[in-house]
């Protein structure tokens, strides 16, 4: 999953630039034309960022 994220502000930079990147991912996507597979890398997206937000968690402990 890429390099290790070991300091807590870079962490948060981290977290905030990938939930950026998921509402501008948001935003583009028309309700009328939105295809299962858009819905589907939308939750992808989320799991990963909460994967991520785990692992930086259990390094604080």
């Amino acid at each position: 999953m890429g390099n290790h994220i070991s300091n807590p502000e870079q962490q948060v930079s981290y977290l905030k630039d990938r939930l950026q990147m998921f509402l501008e991912v948001l935003d583009t996507i028309e309700p009328e034309t939105t295809e299962l597979e858009d819905i589907d890398r939308l939750i992808q997206m989320m799991d990963d960022l909460e994967l991520k937000m785990e692992q930086f968690k259990n390094t604080k402990e």
